[in-house]
C-alpha cells in the first residue's frame, strides 16, 4: 500500500507539474492556422513553416501534388513527402524544392504510390518540430530544422523492406548515392521564375545506417543498383531491413551555391540529437515571440496573437549563406553569381510595405539592416530594387514601395549600411522600368512625370493604383532625401508629386477615378469594379490609399463630416461587386462578400489601414470599434483563422499591431496612429534595452473604447504615439470603456500628420 500510495503521488505531482507549468511564447503558436485554404477561398493560404525565423529553409508536410501551389492542405488525408519549400505564397509557387519520404513494403518512387494516409490526431506541428504517423507504411516521422538544415528521424516498424525515397522534382534535377558515405547528393532546378539560368539548390542527405538497398529513378523508372542519374525527373531510393522500433535519423542541408558549401550548412546540425536540435529551435523561437509579452486569460486569444507574430517573422527569408570562415555569402537571382554580404527574399512589398516592415523596425530592427544591406546587393546586382522578389525579382502586383521600404528604415534609425547607394536606387526607380520585370521600377513612369497621374487610356492596366501608389512613394523618397540632407531642388519634384493623387480624385463620386491622358475621367464609371483602374479592389478600398497626406482627401471631400459619411458608407454598402475585369469572381472578392462587413474587404491589404483614418477626422471611436470587429471577427487560431490571403505577413502584423493598440498608416513618419488595445496588458521588449508597457486593465469584449490614456503618466489626448518617444521606453496606461468618449481626440491638434499640413507651415 505504501509503494502505491508513492506512486500514486508521484504521478499527482507529475500531472500537477504539467497542468501548472508556465506556457511559453511558443507555445501558443499553431503553425496549422490558415492552412485550410483553396483556389476559390483564402483563409490565409499558408501552409505550416517548420522553420527558424527568417529561416532560409523551410520544411513543411507535402499534402499537394509535385508543382501544387497548395502544398499542404488542412483537409487533405495523405501525405506525399516532407518537402524543403522556400514558397512564398501559392500564386508566386516555389523553387528549390525537393522532398524526402520514408516507405515500407516495396522500393516506389511515384508520389502517388508513396503516399500514405495521416491524422490530425496523429501529428504535432510546432514551429521548431514536426511529427506525424504514416498510417500506410507504420512509420513515424519527425523533423527539427536550423536555418539551412534539418535533422529527421525514422521510426520503422520490423520489416525487411524499409525504403527512404529521396524526390529531386522534375524541371531538371541530379541525383547521387554514395553507399560508402551513407550519403544520397542531388540539387534540383525546379522554379518558377526570378532565377538566373544556372540556378540549383544543391542539397545532401546522411543517414545513420548502411544501405543494403540502392537505387534512382529516371523519369519514373526504377533502376535498381544505378546510383547516379541526371534527367527531367530523378531521385534516389535506399533502404535497409528494420527492426521494430528502430529509428533511422538522416541529416539533410541545402545550399544555393555548392555542394561544398550544403555540407558547410549540414555543420549547422553538429553532433547534436534530434531532442538537442528540437530544444535549440523552441528557444530560438521564444526569443524572437517573447520580444513581446502578453497578458490575457483567454487562451484562444492568445493563441491566435502568437500564430499571428510567428507568421510575422517568417518573411523575407534568408537568401545568403555562411561560409567556413563566417562570412556571409550568397548566390545572387539577378546575376547567377556567388558574391559577398546579405540577400533576403521572397516578400511582395506591395503588401508588406504597409506595416510588415515597420513592425521590423519597431522590434528588430537589426535584422532590417541586415534586409537593407540585402537590398543595396540587390540593386548593384540588378539595377532595379525588387518590387517583389522570389527570389529574384517577379512579375506581380503594382507600385514602387521599396522606396518606403527604403525610407521607414531609415527615417526610424536603423544605421549600418550604405544608404546612399539605395538613395541612389530609389531616385533610378521612380524614373524607370525594368526591361524584362515592368512591375519592378515604375511601369508608366513617363506618363506619371508630365501628366500627374498614369493614363486610364495608355493601355497600363491598373492605372490608378499605380499612380495613388507612385504618390506615396514620391512623399516616401522626400522625406528620406530631407534625412539625408539633399538640396531642395532636388527635393521640390518629389514634393511636388506626392500630390499626384489629388488628379484621380473624382469630386462627383468623392472617389478615385481612373483617369484618361486628356484629363476627363473614364466614363462609364462604376465604383464597385474590382480591377480595371485599380489593383484587387475596387474604387471604395482605394480611394484611401493617401497614406502619407488624409487631410489633403478630407478637403477633397469637402471636410470631415463628409468624409466620414464616406468611410462610413464602406461598412454601410451590402458587398455587392462587379467582377467582369477578371471575368470571374476571384477569391479577394469571394472573401469580401462572405464577411458581413459591407464592401470593407479586410482579406486584402489596401484597405487594412482604412479603419484607422477615423483618428484625422475627429472621430477616433469609431476606428476603436471597427478594428475591435475586424479582430474578433476576422481572426481565430484554427486553419480558417484568417479573411484573405496572408502575405508574407502583413495580414499577421496588422493583426500584431492592432493588439498593441496603434498601427504605421504612414511609414516614414514618426507616428503610430492609435487604434485600440486587445489585451490587459502588453510588454514590449525593445532591442535596446528599454520596455514599453501598455496597461489596459479594464479591456474587455465589452470595453473597446479608450476613455483616457496616459503616456508615463502625462495625459494625451492626441491620436498618435511617437516611435522616438517609444523607443525611449514608455508605460502607456489606458482607461477602457463601454461608451465611446466622444470629446477625446477631436481637434485638429491631436489628429496625425498630413503632408497638406506640413506644407503649410
Amino acid at each position: 500500500m505504501k509503494k502505491l500510495a508513492l506512486i500514486a503521488t508521484c504521478l499527482l505531482s507529475t500531472w500537477a507539474m504539467t497542468v501548472n507549468a508556465v506556457a511559453e511564447p511558443v507555445d501558443y503558436v499553431n503553425p496549422l492556422v490558415v492552412s485550410q485554404s483553396k483556389h476559390s477561398l483564402s483563409t490565409g493560404n499558408t501552409y505550416p513553416a517548420i522553420a527558424l525565423p527568417w529561416g532560409m529553409n523551410f520544411w513543411t508536410a507535402q499534402t499537394g501534388t509535385m508543382g501544387d501551389g497548395w502544398a499542404y492542405t488542412y483537409d487533405a488525408d495523405k501525405i506525399r513527402g516532407f518537402k524543403q519549400t522556400h514558397q512564398p505564397s501559392p500564386w508566386i509557387n516555389d523553387y528549390g524544392q525537393f522532398s524526402i519520404m520514408p516507405v515500407t513494403g516495396k522500393a516506389v518512387f511515384d508520389q502517388d504510390e508513396r503516399a500514405s494516409w495521416f491524422s490530425h490526431k496523429a501529428e504535432v506541428v510546432k514551429p521548431y518540430y514536426y511529427k506525424v504517423y504514416l498510417a500506410d507504411h507504420d512509420v513515424v516521422t519527425e523533423l527539427a530544422p536550423t536555418s539551412r538544415a534539418a535533422l529527421f528521424r525514422f521510426t520503422f516498424p520490423e520489416n525487411k523492406e524499409s525504403y527512404v525515397v529521396i524526390d529531386a522534382f522534375d524541371n531538371g534535377s541530379y541525383i547521387k548515392v554514395i553507399p560508402e558515405e551513407n550519403k544520397i547528393i542531388g540539387y534540383t532546378t525546379k522554379n518558377n521564375g526570378g532565377v538566373s539560368e544556372n540556378f540549383k539548390n544543391y542539397f545532401v542527405v546522411v543517414f545513420d545506417k548502411p544501405f543494403t538497398y540502392k537505387a534512382t529513378a529516371t523519369n519514373g523508372k526504377i533502376e535498381t543498383g544505378k546510383l547516379e542519374s541526371k534527367e527531367n525527373h530523378v531521385g534516389g531510393i535506399i533502404g535497409f531491413s528494420t527492426r521494430r522500433g528502430e529509428q533511422v535519423h538522416a541529416r539533410v542541408a541545402s545550399s544555393f551555391i555548392s555542394f561544398e558549401q550544403a555540407e558547410q550548412n549540414l555543420k549547422e546540425l553538429g553532433s547534436r540529437s534530434l531532442e538537442e536540435v528540437t530544444a535549440d529551435g523552441r528557444r530560438e523561437w521564444n526569443d524572437i515571440l517573447g520580444r513581446i509579452e502578453v497578458e490575457d486569460t483567454d487562451k484562444d486569444k492568445l493563441r491566435t496573437f502568437y500564430s499571428c507574430l510567428y507568421r510575422s517573422v517568417l518573411f523575407p527569408r534568408s537568401f545568403y549563406e555562411l561560409d567556413a570562415q563566417g562570412n556571409a555569402v550568397h548566390y545572387s537571382p539577378y546575376n547567377g553569381e556567388v558574391l559577398p554580404g546579405y540577400m533576403f527574399t521572397d516578400t511582395g512589398f506591395w503588401d508588406t510595405f504597409r506595416c510588415l516592415f515597420p513592425f521590423l523596425n519597431l522590434m528588430y530592427p537589426s535584422m532590417n539592416e541586415k534586409m537593407q544591406e540585402g537590398l543595396v546587393n540587390a540593386y548593384k546586382e540588378s539595377g532595379f530594387l525588387p518590387e517583389w522578389a522570389s527570389p529574384g525579382h517577379r512579375g506581380c502586383m503594382v507600385g514602387n514601395n521599396s522606396a518606403s521600404i527604403v525610407a521607414d528604415a531609415y527615417l526610424k534609425g536603423l544605421r549600418g549600411y550604405d544608404v546612399e547607394t539605395l538613395w541612389e536606387a530609389v531616385n533610378k526607380d521612380a524614373n524607370s522600368v525594368h526591361p524584362q520585370v515592368p512591375s519592378t521600377g515604375r511601369l508608366g513612369y513617363e506618363y506619371y512625370n508630365k501628366l500627374g497621374y498614369v493614363p486610364y487610356n495608355a493601355g497600363i492596366n491598373e492605372s490608378a493604383a499605380r499612380t495613388l501608389e507612385y504618390a506615396f512613394d514620391d512623399w516616401s523618397i522626400y522625406k528620406l532625401g530631407q534625412a539625408l540632407g539633399k538640396s531642395k531642388k532636388e527635393l521640390a519634384i518629389f514634393a511636388k508629386r506626392a500630390l499626384n493623387y489629388k488628379n484621380l480624385f473624382d469630386p462627383e463620386h468623392k472617389l478615385m477615378c481612373g483617369k484618361n491622358e486628356d484629363g476627363s475621367f473614364q466614363s462609364p464609371f462604376n465604383p464597385l469594379k474590382w480591377g480595371d483602374a485599380f489593383t484587387e479592389g475596387n474604387s471604395w478600398h482605394y480611394t484611401w490609399s493617401v497614406f502619407h497626406d488624409p487631410q489633403g482627401l478630407i478637403d477633397l471631400m469637402g471636410g470631415k463630416a463628409a468624409f466620414n459619411e464616406m468611410m462610413d458608407s464602406v461598412f454601410i454598402l451590402p458587398p455587392v461587386f462587379d467582377e467582369s475585369y477578371y471575368g470571374s469572381v476571384i477569391h479577394e472578392i469571394r472573401e469580401m462578400q462572405i464577411m458581413n462587413m459591407g464592401n470593407y474587404a479586410h482579406g486584402n491589404q489596401p484597405i487594412q489601414h482604412m479603419i484607422y483614418l477615423y483618428n484625422y477626422s475627429g472621430e477616433p471611436w469609431k476606428a476603436q470599434y471597427w478594428i475591435r470587429e475586424v479582430m474578433d471577427r476576422m481572426y481565430n487560431a484554427n486553419p480558417d483563422g484568417y479573411c484573405g490571403d496572408e502575405d508574407n505577413g502583413q495580414t499577421s502584423a496588422w493583426y500584431v499591431f492592432s493588439a498593441m493598440g496603434f498601427y504605421p498608416v504612414c511609414p516614414g513618419t514618426d507616428e503610430y496612429v492609435l487604434g485600440t488595445p486587445y489585451f490587459k496588458q502588453m510588454k514590449l521588449n525593445l532591442e535596446n534595452g528599454n520596455t514599453i508597457t501598455i496597461n489596459a486593465p479594464e479591456n474587455s469584449d465589452g470595453n473597446r473604447y479608450i476613455d483616457a490614456l496616459t503616456v508615463n503618466g502625462n495625459r494625451r489626448t492626441q491620436n498618435y504615439l511617437n516611435h522616438s518617444e517609444l523607443l525611449k521606453g514608455a508605460v502607456i496606461d489606458i482607461k477602457m470603456a463601454k461608451q465611446p468618449n466622444t470629446q477625446r481626440g477631436v481637434n485638429a491638434s491631436d489628429f496625425p500628420y498630413s503632408f497638406s499640413n506640413e506644407l503649410k507651415k
